[in-house]
């Protein structure tokens, strides 16, 4: 077996990619999306329908252009959602607008707006997850959405703190970034390579898998932002993983053994202090930890730099 068919025995394989016909050759349980693969997946003439559909829906829900920008930009992010939805079995991750990070109100809003829209489309909510930005506001309306049966997708996730907050939060999934992680260590340390087994991404994500097995949180781990397959080999075992397309075609041309690194089993007798976490301490934790409090921040700008390059292409069209 090559090592992508190998990994699927170990973790689920899910596509990181607006591209249908990349979902469609790999297999994958779950695909997601985020604002940037959007709006590079909107400027390819064979998905303009997306665009164009979202654009009559809106201006049929309101005359007003501020409204009718809102309600395009989130029927574009469904209607790709929607057609990942008819190749894969199970679930599509949707993105909240970046520039709600920091209002737990606003975002709480978005996310059942967002939902509503998949369910007027005859689709249940145990197949979308609400991807939101992992800032204590994010985290806190993930909580409130959660108990309404919304699902998150906690993302741009580079700290403990972040993770612990989400699994105490009650968050279905996180999606740790590796290799953001190892992007910043890189130029911290002024390095060109670093090898995979101690690469300080696959290093958090291990931690984290090892904490929530330990303490039996639910919340479900999807490593994400990967930069080789060496990453993800090292990550084997995961609850899930999300990979672009370039990344799983070198893994199914690729021969070798592939070991499971990640056991839920042995991280539960591991000798592991448990953090009781509260917006205090989380504030102090991301304090301490510069890469995450930069790469928290640097992900929520540029997410919001391709948004509002995607809301102009729209509201022209408008």
């Amino acid at each position: 077996m090559n090592l992508l068919e190998q990994l699927k025995t170990y973790t689920q394989v899910v596509a990181d990619t607006g591209d249908f016909q990349s979902i469609e050759a790999y297999k994958p349980v779950d695909a997601t999306t985020n604002p940037s693969l959007i709006y590079a997946a909107s400027q390819d003439e064979k998905y303009k329908h997306l665009v164009d559909d979202a654009i009559s829906f809106a201006k049929k829900f309101s005359t007003d252009k501020s409204v009718q920008l809102s309600k395009a930009m989130d029927k574009v992010a469904v209607n790709f959602g929607l057609e990942i939805l008819k190749i894969v079995p199970g679930r599509a991750s949707t993105e909240v607008d970046a520039r709600l990070s920091f209002d737990t109100e606003a975002t709480v809003k978005k996310a059942r707006e967002i939902i509503a829209l998949y369910e007027e489309n005859g689709i249940s909510r145990e197949r979308i997850l609400i991807k939101i930005a992992s800032t204590w506001e994010g985290i806190k309306a993930a909580e409130i959405v959660e108990k309404e049966g919304i699902h998150c997708n906690l993302t741009l996730l580079f700290s403990q703190a972040q993770a612990i907050a989400c699994a105490e939060a009650g968050v279905r999934l996180i999606s740790p970034f590796v290799g953001r992680i190892l992007d910043w260590h890189k130029k911290d340390r002024g390095v060109s390579e670093i090898p995979s087994t101690e690469d300080p991404g696959v290093v958090s994500v291990t931690n984290i898998f090892n904490y929530y097995k330990k303490f039996g949180y639910p919340t479900q781990v999807m490593g994400a932002s990967f930069r080789n397959i060496g990453e993800i080999c090292e990550l084997a075992g995961s609850d899930l993983l999300t990979i672009s397309p370039a990344l799983l075609k070198e893994l199914e041309e690729t021969e070798g053994k592939l070991e499971k690194k990640l056991d839920a089993e042995k991280a539960k007798s591991m000798d592991i202090e448990k953090i009781h976490m509260d917006e205090k301490t989380f504030r102090w934790m991301m304090n301490e930890d510069a890469m995450a409090t930069e790469k928290l921040a640097e992900g929520i700008r540029n997410f919001t730099k391709d948004l509002v390059k995607l809301e102009k292409q729209i509201a022209e069209m408008l």
